[in-house]
């Protein structure tokens, strides 16, 4: 019988079997307890003469693949017998030269052993010296075994295997829609098995691209893990059986949550190149996205009635400078199809714009009066006023501060009362909501203007997530509901109201660093 071994200089033996592989470190096999000793990973193929074995050598540093070379280990083929009968006299030739054989490949084998021996003690010798480091590849580290992480809103799955060259392309996708979709038919998964691969051709282009270089990487929203429809633990068993089934090392990014990890805003990618790349760096230019949120109408192609859900995967792209693809145009090998991008563009937000209209007009007056706003929540008001009219002396009232209308409408008169001018900074959507100021303002004999802040219902919206994701310390009050009420009771404001003059104010972006204008110019939501 034939067995291969692994001995060490101690005399601890690993047995070596026929294409399986072994994980050597510390443990019983080994007789190994240091805490700083370094984990093979021994892959043999056994053979019927001596072989050659690569290992490959993996070092840790505080949870961190840090560095990583090969090493080539001589194995060798030792012949294990049963015990030797007591030789006869009268034994037969035959059976004395098969024992004679026997005796001499048993020789052999030790002659073998001896040559490692020495080769080892040698080996040991040479390394010694202060000159003694592992040769760095410029390869990233293949990851060892398949993990978690959790990072706020997002979790990250990095699976066996997966590593990068010296200059890693990414090729990324989507997961729903993209490389699966439900075995029901319904358009979202009744449960967490739900679930088959979308096209029978993904898994050997995926298969082909990462023989190619690239490292396939998925990003997924999955924002009904953090309203508790969708339980962590059910979505990770999924992700691992896509890649069980795909039977490929796949680097997964999950954001569970709004802010920063949510495409189409490109944290997740930001952290990949960043943090979870294992230092190699990201050519972008040779990199891809293919997603199914691609802002296609309806009726985009034969059979294809409904039109996407969001263009989500689309600027997701767009955001980072990625070539987009669709499922159907990548794996499929389709022709483009029409789409459509989201009315606001906040790439094309000029910090510079006029900041008011009429251009002749005064922000602010030497006289006593009144300044009612209207807008939007997130258009701007409340840091147009801050910066713009408050510092000229005006008193400032604002509903979310003072609790009611009535309030703000008793604190309005008891600053004229005092002599003093006021900004209101509320919505003030309709000519009701707009009259209690002016009737305190005629009251008291003062003027009342109105600044109506133009910003649109996207704008609203992209300002009030870039809020929510930007550092402050300012804290901001929910205001989903109000934007859709403002939207449902909006009048225009007009001079007829009693207002002595209307201003339109423009929202003109300023930023204090260079991080918070990239978040702003950001595609936030598809």
């Amino acid at each position: 019988m034939q067995q291969c071994l692994l001995v060490s200089e101690s005399g601890a033996c690993v047995p070596l079997a026929d294409g399986r592989a072994v994980i050597l470190g510390r443990g019983p096999e080994t007789g190994v307890v240091d805490k700083k000793s370094i984990l093979f990973i021994v892959t043999f193929e056994l053979a019927s003469r001596c072989s050659r074995i690569l290992c490959t050598y993996v070092m840790f540093c505080h949870g961190e693949y840090t560095e990583k070379f090969h090493l080539t280990i001589f194995a060798f083929l030792i012949f294990i017998q049963a015990s030797k009968r007591p030789q006869s006299d009268q034994e037969d030739p035959q059976e004395k030269r098969r024992r004679t054989d026997e005796d001499e490949a048993e020789r052999l084998a030790e002659e073998k052993l001896r040559q490692l021996q020495a080769m080892a003690e040698e080996a040991s010798g040479a390394g010694t010296g202060s000159d003694r480091h592992p040769q760095r590849h410029t390869s990233s580290t293949a990851c060892p075994q398949s993990h978690w992480q959790q990072i706020g809103n997002m979790m990250i799955y990095t699976a066996a295997g997966v590593t990068g060259s010296s200059k890693v392309r990414i090729a990324g996708f989507d997961i729903d829609g993209c490389i699966i979709t439900t075995k029901s038919g319904k358009v979202f998964a009744t449960s967490p098995d739900d679930w088959r691969i979308l096209f029978p051709e993904i898994q050997p282009r995926l298969a082909s691209l990462l023989q190619k270089g690239y490292k396939v990487v998925f990003f997924t929203n999955q924002m009904g893990i953090s309203r508790g429809k969708l339980r962590p633990e059910d979505f990770k068993c999924k992700v691992e059986d896509i890649l069980r089934t795909l039977q490929l090392p796949v680097q997964v990014f999950v954001a569970s949550g709004p802010g920063i990890y949510r495409k189409p805003v490109k944290g997740m990618w930001e952290h990949l190149t960043e943090k979870a790349n294992g230092g190699v760096v990201v050519d972008k230019s040779q990199s891809l996205y293919v997603g199914d949120a691609a802002g296609r109408p309806v009726n985009w192609a034969p059979g294809k009635k409904k039109k996407d859900f969001s263009c989500s995967d689309r600027l997701f792209a767009l955001n980072i400078g990625l070539p987009f693809h669709t499922p159907e145009e990548f794996f499929l090998g389709w022709k483009s199809a029409p789409f459509s991008l989201p009315p606001f563009d906040p790439r094309k937000w000029d910090s510079n714009a006029r900041l008011f209209d009429p251009p002749s007009a005064s922000l602010t007056s030497v006289k006593q009066e009144v300044i009612v706003a209207v807008g939007y929540p997130a258009s701007g008001k409340s840091t147009f006023f801050h910066t713009h009219i408050v510092p000229k002396g005006y008193v400032y009232v604002n509903r979310d501060t003072l609790g009611s209308w009535q309030s703000c409408v008793s604190a309005c008169e008891r600053a004229l009362k005092e002599g003093r001018s006021v900004a209101v900074d509320n919505t003030n959507p309709d000519p009701e909501s707009r009259k209690r100021y002016i009737d305190v303002s005629q009251s008291l004999g003062v003027s009342c203007r109105c600044f109506n802040f133009s910003a649109s219902l996207e704008q609203a919206k992209h300002n009030n997530r870039f809020r929510e994701m930007a550092p402050s310390t300012t804290k901001h009050l929910p205001i989903l509901n109000k934007l859709s009420l403002h939207r449902k009771k909006f009048v225009a404001p007009s001079l007829s109201e009693g207002f002595s003059e209307i201003l339109q104010v423009h929202f003109v972006p300023k930023f204090t660093d260079q991080q918070s204008e990239a978040l702003f110019r950001q595609f936030s939501e598809g």
